[in-house]
């Protein structure tokens, strides 16, 4: 199989075709004379050819243009691993541009010396030169490693060409003597952009390619953008004719990583199941053909040490340098990480401080088949110091992992005695770890609480049956328990009780068992059992109110979620429990800016961020759900590009129960304001079918409305609310005595006030202010303090509007000046920035009038002028003029983060590039904007809308 197969099946390679000395074929090097006749052999036809593209051929459009784009700089580097596609791209990309300008080609291969290799660019050159007569004659290319005089001779032909040339240069890693380009970096310096280097190499080759980052001129497509997308791994399963569920795809994108080598094994692997979806599941990296190319290819070139520090670094599914040292005993195991992790592909880094390392998929797989292959102690040494390292750092649930493989089995029952709140599961997104061996039946009848670590241990896994059975098992052997153990094992036992209703969807179970739980109280038992002192109350406040507090998230019920949060998280801090506390910090956060209260859910959210559990992939979603309170506190204060970075550093928070919808809302606005409403229309609509809870519907609802409304439908908007409102209504006074129902939005709850205001805003726009004064709820009445801020703000706004529609400028006035007194105090802009057009002409005649928030209305006048002095409200739909050289792709994604306050260096870790990579395509950004500061850039896109 050929190192660069990707997604498409492997075609033998035609025999090699010698060029004999004598006169020049195209592609040859022409003849070789003399004792130099003796010593070079002749050159092959098929190393100054591209690859033959085997079939089925799936084109990836974003690749090739990204290769299109980077020839205009002097230098393109395509880099990855083995089997990452990198000569399949080149090749595609050369036989689709064709000889436009000329294109040569060379394939490096293993023990080229500089003569050969030259020899073969002479052959290359001088083919493309031939290929266009009209430009004159060319000077000789030297078929060795060249005299100066020779390349000065050279690099002034190729700078009067009227067109460059392109030089592919494919597996240039395999020259590993800097000496044999030193006068290809020659004619790069002085070509004068007339000669563009494209490079395929598995690592930086030998040349100074830290000259072109620096200066701007050196395009870099690595491993990341080699990856298969789901989107191409679904067409790649059709090309291959594998009749694979869509809902599969994901998880075999999951389980190869994008990896085009992997993918097509699976293809081929899949092709001949008859389920093909339960396939993917057995697919492993394990497997003959997988482990095959994966010990030749990838292991088999690294140093001893590098592949001994892989091997038993995968006793964990993550490490960082210091776990990695405490494993291996090296102590430069974890340099030897941070160097695999640089060429990407197979090591990975979450970009963290510290980083935190992991394998790819299907080499984690391999890595662990060859660890248990170690003797029976060596492997248990290693998993008692991954334990050791776990317990001293705080991290109980994969310290008792390793206990329980280590065979540690008293270790392992203290570990959850001690530390129960800590074991609950709240982050689904981890790799799944095996299995631990099942303890001896005599120690589970010995030590019931042994059968409870175990059902711990898997549940935090997320493997509910295995959980499930060890807790039965637990249960049968504990009727004999003397009275303190048997209240304590009887908490321990809730508490797992309730976990598993969690992970099994079951809310209601949830809430009966937190009520067990809170209602167990642990004796206090002899001084000489370690396992039977008094359990703490918070604790089980703690686990019991984070369990309600998710349920009540995952329903959408917001008030009642905040509330359990709330607790649990005082509960956690008297408990010390800092797993726990940093679940309930970002939820707390979250449903605090959903509230409105943005002040507080800032602090909170940037607390939870700054605590030590998080850290490397265990964290992610607890994160992520901080991230997007931050993206919702930003976008109410009108920082668009700010809610947009911390929106994609929500991660996989953005489709966790509940916390979905308001991702969803965030990111509506954000297309819409960026001009793409049909697609804001697309994702409201989706998320209002699923969205848990009334509120969070009725925001779904309002926001879609309003949405239409603005784009002129009108009429859908309003019989979209009429329905809401009328619905909301009735599941608001539902049971209710008739004396207490309302009849209107006025006096109903949040819910009805969100789709009341959105009515009253869309009857405004369709010019009927009286109707839109009926719609429009009371927002200054004692009910409405139970509103959203943001709701109850925007009908005050509203309010404002029509007075001053009516002529009553003086309760206008009143009325802005009342929103301004709620609004200021957590810096809302975008209720009076995003609002009714008339607001601006409202603030500036309140500056007149007289205001106590005058710094306030000024800023957000002048922040109104100058949006429309860049956004005309007649402007095109698309850039006022063209970029001379469009931004790459990459360079358009670290425009976006460039909006965001992040540095360089936390741009990086976000996109797992180096620091250096976005230093270039940041320069590379100002100079195609013309741009020399980060502030003017951004402008100068958003003048573009670019971004």
């Amino acid at each position: 199989m050929p190192e660069e197969a990707d997604h498409v099946e492997v075609a033998e390679t035609p025999g090699d075709v010698t060029v004999p000395a004598g006169p020049a074929p195209s592609g040859s090097a022409g003849p070789v004379t003399g004792a130099d006749q003796d010593a070079l052999p002749p050159l092959l036809a098929s190393r100054l050819a591209p690859a033959a593209l085997p079939e089925p051929v799936l084109v990836r459009p974003r690749l090739l243009a990204r290769l299109a784009q980077g020839v205009a700089a002097p230098v393109t580097l395509v880099s990855g691993p083995a089997g990452w596609g990198k000569t399949t791209l080149l090749a595609s990309w050369a036989r689709a541009v064709g000889d436009e300008p000329p294109t040569a080609w060379v394939t490096v291969e293993e023990g080229d010396t500089g003569t050969r290799l030259w020899s073969y660019l002479a052959a290359a050159l001088r083919a493309a030169a031939e290929g266009v007569p009209d430009e004159g004659p060319q000077p000789p290319v030297p078929d060795r490693p060249p005299r100066p005089d020779q390349l000065e001779l050279l690099a002034a032909a190729l700078a009067a060409r009227e067109r460059p040339v392109r030089l592919v240069l494919d597996d240039l890693h395999r020259i590993t003597d800097p000496g044999a380009l030193t006068g290809l970096e020659f004619l790069l310096r002085h070509a004068e952009g007339r000669l563009r280097l494209v490079v395929g190499a598995r690592f930086d080759p030998p040349l100074a390619l830290h000259r072109w980052r620096l200066a701007g001129e050196l395009t870099e497509v690595g491993p990341d953008e080699l990856a298969f997308t789901a989107e191409e791994v679904a067409d790649l399963l059709v090309a291959h004719g594998v009749p694979l569920p869509a809902a599969a795809v994901p998880r075999l994108h999951e389980r190869t990583g994008g990896w085009p080598a992997g993918l097509r094994f699976a293809a081929l692997a899949l092709r001949a199941q008859a389920d093909p979806a339960r396939a993917v599941e057995r697919f492993t990296g394990d497997q003959p053909d997988v482990a095959g190319y994966l010990r030749d290819e990838v292991l088999a070139p690294l140093r001893p040490d590098a592949r001994d520090v892989l091997r038993r670094t995968a006793i964990a599914t993550a490490v960082c340098a210091d776990l990695a040292e405490a494993v291996t005993g090296r102590s430069d195991a974890g340099q030897v990480l941070a160097d695999l992790s640089r060429a990407g592909g197979f090591v990975e880094h979450d970009g963290g401080s510290p980083p935190w390392y992991r394998c790819h998929p299907l080499l984690a797989d391999l890595l662990r088949d060859e660890l248990g292959r170690l003797p029976a102690e060596e492997l248990r040494d290693l998993h008692l110091r991954a334990a050791g390292w776990y317990g001293d750092h705080d991290r109980p649930a994969e310290a008792l992992r390793h206990a329980l493989a280590a065979g540690e089995w008293n270790r392992a029952t203290e570990l959850l005695i001690a530390r129960w709140p800590e074991l609950a599961p709240y982050d689904r997104d981890r790799p799944a770890a095996p299995a631990p061996p099942e303890p001896p039946a005599e120690a589970v009848r010995r030590d019931p609480e042994l059968a409870l670590a175990c059902a711990a241990e898997r549940a935090y896994d997320g493997d509910v049956d295995a959980a499930a059975g060890y807790l039965r098992r637990a249960v049968d052997q504990a009727g004999a328990l003397p009275e303190p153990r048997r209240d304590r094992f009887r908490r321990l036992a809730t508490a797992l009780e309730l976990t598993l209703a969690r992970l099994a969807g079951d809310h209601a179970e949830v809430r009966r068992a937190a009520a067990r739980l809170l209602a167990t109280r642990t004796a206090v038992g002899p001084g000489d059992d370690p396992r039977a002192g008094a359990g703490e109350d918070a604790d089980a406040g703690a686990v019991a109110g984070t369990a309600l507090g998710l349920v009540g998230l995952a329903q959408g019920e917001l008030p009642v979620a905040a509330e359990r949060f709330t607790a649990a998280l005082d509960a956690a801090r008297r408990a010390g429990r800092p797993r726990t506390e940093l679940v309930c910090a970002s939820r707390s956060a979250l449903l605090t800016a959903a509230r409105g209260g943005l002040r507080a859910a800032e602090r909170t959210a940037r607390e939870a961020l700054a605590m030590p559990p998080c850290q490397g992939w265990s964290c992610r979603l607890d994160c992520g759900h901080a991230y997007l309170a931050l993206a919702l506190v930003a976008w109410h204060r009108d920082e668009p590009a700010e809610a947009a970075a911390n929106l994609t550093l929500a991660g996989p928070a953005t489709t966790a129960p509940g916390a979905a919808a308001l991702a969803t809302l965030c990111r509506a606005e954000l297309l819409a304001a960026d001009g793409e409403p049909a697609a804001a229309l697309r994702i409201l609509a989706a998320a209002r079918e699923l969205s848990p809870g009334r509120e969070l519907t009725a925001a779904l609802t309002a926001a879609e409305a309003q949405l239409r409304a603005a784009v002129g439908d009108v009429d859908s908007a309003r019989a979209l609310l009429t329905d809401a409102l009328r619905a909301a209504i009735e599941a608001g006074s539902a049971g209710a005595p008739p004396s207490e129902r309302a009849d209107d939005a006025a006096g109903s709850g949040g819910e009805v006030a969100a789709v009341g205001v959105a009515l009253a805003r869309v009857e405004l726009r369709a010019g009927d202010r009286r109707a839109a004064g009926r719609a429009l709820p009371d927002w200054s009445g004692p009910g409405a303090e139970s509103w959203p801020l943001p709701v109850r703000l925007a009908a005050g706004v509203l309010d404002a509007v029509l007075a001053h529609d009516s002529g009553d400028d003086r309760r206008a006035g009143r009325v802005l000046e009342q929103v301004l007194d709620l609004a200021e105090p957590d810096g809302y802009r975008r209720v009076f920035t995003r609002a009714e057009p008339g607001v601006r002409d409202l603030l500036a005649a309140h500056l007149d009038s007289g205001t106590a928030h005058w710094a306030t209305v000024s800023d957000l006048v002048r922040g109104a002028d100058e949006r429309r002095s860049v956004e005309p409200p007649d402007r095109p739909s698309g850039p006022a003029r063209a970029l001379d050289e469009p931004l790459t792709e990459r360079e358009l994604t670290i425009l976006r983060y460039l909006q965001s306050i992040l540095s360089n260096v936390e741009i990086a870790s976000e996109l797992s590039l180096s620091v250096n990579t976005v230093k270039t395509h940041v320069r590379n950004i100002y100079r195609k904007l013309d741009a020399t500061r980060r502030r003017e850039a951004v402008r100068r896109a958003r003048e573009l809308r670019l971004i």
